[in-house]
């Protein structure tokens, strides 16, 4: 074995994407292709009573325009789509910016110019925006994919009212957008015999296939979706959205290839989002800090149409030792789009949590650190019955990251710390996440030339899949990391795990390893059956491989190559893999920072981060360290800056675009320091790893707001923790 698992490997995809030579969604060149643009309705709620589409018609290149008249009937998918409606089927409308009309032109710039021309008359109604314009009217929704909104254990509201020391306070936090640099896109391709070619960029190839099957009563393999790279997705990628069951519609009754590519105001209405949210969080102890009581009710914006609540509140229901909980998950209903996972999607209920907790901790004048070791937990309390967690180094992470933050140095009166004329603040937060595993293959072949080659339908999403699964190859057959090609983003591949959820290593990784084991073994006993090959006789047990080449145990001058082998053998080795030995769970963490804060102007800066990370094996630790600097920053955004404005009279989205909706950029980048608690033996198998991508970022937030706190006294509680809220 070469030990490439775990290993810093630089990117094997990097070279193609900074060259310009890695082909993403649309830059799929299709002979003949045709554009197409959506016209978007300008009212929030109301019917659509009349679509004048003479003019665009009129326009030069003007292939088409398609309304609810014209689309064909489409059967409504299930999730992972994300609309409880198809647009274009009839004249409701449910929120602004939803998709009325459908332009196909011979170039960009003609359909562009005939939407505009598209005239629309609406009876419009009066729109509801804000979740405190409708807080009466908030209810407790149905179950959502097996998970109920109401969950508890004991008798938490008497155990608070008994609790000698109580926090109750509210949290909140606005609407928030995905963003990615690579815009939603979609380019279909119908052939004579009736199967579809989509190029897609999404998070799910096998998910967006299945999805537009069931949409055009299509059989099983008549649809193809491809996606080799993904210009980021974050969850907005993740569920298929209606822009791609209209743009293959609109392919099929013109009869020629259409694109599309959204833009990035129609992001903000098309793709779903994080939902606006309120959480109401009680917590009781006693004056020794151990929690006996945590009463959480949280309010998110859902839809008259799509009751789903995607933020779930699993850290307050599980992550501390306390024997009375109660978690009631409200929705409201407004005339919004429908909202959706949205990066690390319980960050929204930890925030409040994790700022409660240092609340607590000052409330008790216990450390920080020390109150969240006090009520730490070996069990997973929320199943009944509990169910102990496997190989939990949350207090491992705990001690690392505050050794090396320099915790101990901390002075922990708020506002006493200063440098300069600046206010220094030191705050932590316990991270955590969920993560899922998906049944996956992997199908591996080596050639007659003796290299390489992994299939599984998988995505890149900028994680570096394509680099981890190569090493996981790699190592398994004794190969020189150059000698293995992995190829993903297609369904013409083995079927295999969507990237979200934090799901893409626990379910892939395993399947990669077994298909390298079994070609290994192949391999070898051709060798050790060929007359021809010096390893000829040797028992195949005895045979080891490394670099390309195979050895027998006992004399490494007995020696063969995998291009020899396969060379003389002639035919490919294919086998496949599809080994499950990792089941979902959590990853923990902890993370620490600095804030500096200049009083007169309100300037907050984010200085210094040091986080430590239990993700049972760390399989790259480049690719590791970038997840963990990725997830600061983007807790970073979520604590200081974004938020999505939504007009309360119109229900429309008054920024839909990065001049407004502020994202972090590299000179809000803190020094990042990931330190990862690992399991002394990595084993052979891949066994046990964790799903990790999402976990980073889940404590950034409270952290920061709790930084804010120790620098200046003053405790923050509504993200973002803008200059007028620090001033």
């Amino acid at each position: 074995m070469s030990g490439l698992v775990g290993q810093g490997v630089a990117r094997v995809d990097g070279r193609a994407k900074v060259t310009g030579a890695a082909r993403y969604a649309a830059d799929q060149e299709v002979p003949g292709v045709l554009h197409g643009v959506l016209v978007m309705s300008t009212i929030a709620r109301g019917e659509v009573l009349e679509i004048d589409r003479r003019a665009a018609l009129a326009y030069p290149g003007v292939v088409a325009v398609y309304t609810h008249a014209d689309m064909p009937r489409l059967n409504l998918p299930g999730f992972p789509y994300n609309r409880p409606f198809i647009p274009l089927q009839d004249t409701r409308v449910h929120h602004q910016g939803q998709p009325v009309a459908y332009v196909v032109a011979g170039t960009l710039e003609q359909a562009q110019e005939a939407a505009n021309l598209v005239k629309v008359r609406y009876q419009a109604e009066d729109p509801v925006a804000r979740v405190a314009d409708a807080l009466d009217e908030a209810f407790v929704p149905d179950d959502f994919r097996g998970r109920p909104n109401e969950l508890g254990r004991g008798d938490a509201a008497a155990a608070f009212q008994q609790a000698a020391v109580r926090i109750d306070q509210t949290y909140s936090s606005p609407m928030h957008h995905h963003n990615p640099i690579e815009p939603h896109t979609t380019t279909a391709v119908w052939e004579d015999d009736g199967t579809l070619t989509l190029y897609e960029s999404t998070q799910g190839v096998v998910f967006a296939r299945n999805t537009v099957q069931i949409a055009f009563d299509r059989p099983q393999g008549s649809v193809r979706v491809v996606s080799p790279y993904l210009g980021g997705g974050f969850g907005a990628k993740g569920p298929t959205y209606p822009h791609t069951l209209l743009t293959a519609a609109a392919a099929r009754l013109c009869g020629r290839p259409v694109k599309l590519v959204l833009s990035r105001a129609q992001m903000y209405t098309s793709n779903g989002h994080r939902a606006e949210y309120r959480h109401h969080l009680r917590l009781g102890a006693t004056r020794q800090g151990a929690l006996t009581a945590i009463v959480s009710a949280s309010t998110a914006q859902v839809t008259r149409v799509d009751e789903n609540i995607y933020n779930g509140s699993d850290s307050t229901l599980r992550l501390y030792a306390c024997p009375n909980v109660h978690a009631r998950q409200m929705g409201v209903r407004l005339d919004l789009p429908t909202s959706s996972y949205m990066r690390s999607p319980e960050t929204t209920a930890h925030f409040g949590l994790e700022t409660a907790m240092d609340e607590l901790s000052y409330e008790l004048g216990i450390d920080p650190v020390e109150l969240r070791i006090r009520n730490h937990t070996e069990v997973d309390q929320q199943p009944d019955p509990p169910v102990p967690y496997a190989d939990k180094r949350l207090l491992e992470c705990y001690r690392a990251a505050a050794e090396a933050f320099g915790w101990a140095r901390r002075n922990p009166r708020p506002g006493t710390t200063r440098d300069g004329d600046e206010y220094v603040g030191w705050g932590m937060a316990t991270e955590t996440h969920t993560h899922g595993v998906i049944p996956s293959q992997a199908h591996l072949t080596i050639g007659p030339g003796g290299r390489a080659t992994l299939r599984a339908a998988t995505q890149e999403i900028g994680t570096g899949t394509y680099t981890v699964l190569t090493q996981i190859v790699a190592e398994g057959l004794g190969m020189p990391l150059g000698h293995v090609t992995t190829l993903l983003g297609d369904t013409a591949y083995p079927d295999a795990s969507l990237s979200a959820g934090s799901s893409t290593m626990p379910s892939v990784a395993a399947p990669a390893a077994e298909a390298a084991a079994k070609a290994r073994e192949a391999v070898i006993a051709l060798a050790v059956a060929d007359p021809r090959s010096p390893l000829h006789g040797v028992p195949a047990k005895e045979v080891v491989a490394e670099d390309g080449r195979l050895f027998a145990r006992g004399d490494r001058d007995r020696r063969d190559t995998y291009r020899a082998v396969m060379t003389r053998h002639g035919r490919s080795v294919e086998v496949t893999g599809d080994k499950q030995n990792t089941t979902p769970g959590h990853s923990f963490g902890a993370v620490f920072l600095e804030v500096r804060i200049q009083p007169t102007l309100g300037r907050l800066r984010v200085t210094r981060v040091v986080t430590a990370h239990d993700l049972g094996r760390v399989l790259n630790r480049r690719t590791a360290r970038g997840q963990v600097i990725g997830g600061v920053m983007w807790g970073l955004g979520f604590a200081l800056m974004e938020q999505t404005m939504v007009d309360p009279n119109t229900a429309r989205v008054v920024n839909p675009n990065l001049s407004t909706y502020l994202v972090p950029v590299c000179a809000d980048a803190p020094s990042v320091e990931a330190l990862f608690v690992e399991r002394p033996e990595p084993d052979a198998e891949l066994a046990g790893i964790r799903g990790f991508g999402e976990t980073p970022g889940t404590g950034v937030p409270a952290a920061i707001g709790n930084a804010i706190y120790h620098a200046i006294g003053r405790r923050l509680r509504d993200v973002p923790f803008t200059q007028d809220k620090l001033l």
